[in-house]
């Protein structure tokens, strides 16, 4: 009886439907979504979720490997800065080790190097010299600069890691057209001509620098062109 009166009431389902502009054949609006079309909804949802999670964190890979590059990149052109200031203010004097021993004013092997430099700057009106003397060296697979706060008999100062990721190094000295692996001042000059610097990465990639000695340092009364 309730049925028929909401029948002739028009609060039939196909009356509604009509309202809504559905014919008979087509279900209303009011009856929301299947259990099969919310399903594949959040399927396709997931899916794309999955998807913009995949994308954040291959772009995170990639900046955090671009970032590492950069900075390892960083650190060869500061090496190769900081080495070739050194090398080019390379200066003629002897100093002393910490036992006291005389030593020459540039000392190299294949894998170490020591000299004295000038242009140290001090700003701060410390008593002690413009020169310094500093020594590079191969640490625990990095490459190290160490100075010292005095020329003569003085400790050195706690070595810095200027390039890390350093499997081996090879020093190489240039005087006179002639390469050698050391050099003690006993070749015919006090200070070589030329430094080579050959590194190793842990990677197995090769970087081959060179550096002037003293801006191509020449003895007296030789010719600049002669020396290298």
């Amino acid at each position: 009886m309730s049925a028929h009166r909401s029948a002739e009431h028009g609060f039939s389902p196909l009356a509604r439907s009509a309202e809504h502009g559905f014919t008979p054949r087509e279900r209303s609006a009011e009856h929301g979504f299947t259990l099969v079309e919310v399903m594949i909804a959040l399927l396709i949802f997931g899916m794309i979720a999955a998807a913009g999670v995949a994308m954040l964190s291959f772009s995170i890979r990639a900046q955090s490997a671009t970032g590492a590059r950069l900075d390892d990149i960083g650190a060869v052109q500061r090496l190769a800065s900081i080495l070739g200031a050194d090398l080019a203010q390379a200066v003629d004097r002897p100093a002393r080790d910490e036992r006291g021993t005389l030593l020459p004013a540039f000392v190299g092997t294949a894998t170490t190097l020591r000299l004295v430099r000038g242009g140290w700057g001090n700003i701060d009106d410390a008593p002690r010299a413009s020169l310094q003397k500093v020594e590079y060296r191969l640490g625990e697979e990095a490459i190290e600069r160490i100075g010292y706060p005095m020329l003569d008999g003085a400790e050195p100062y706690p070595p810095g890691a200027m390039l890390d990721g350093v499997r081996a190094i090879k020093l190489r000295y240039r005087f006179q057209g002639a390469w050698s692996d050391h050099w003690d001042g006993t070749q015919g000059a006090p200070l070589p001509a030329v430094v080579e610097l050959t590194i190793t990465r842990r990677d197995g990639t090769t970087l081959r620098e060179m550096f002037l000695v003293g801006t191509g340092y020449a003895p007296l009364g030789t010719g600049r062109n002669n020396v290298l």
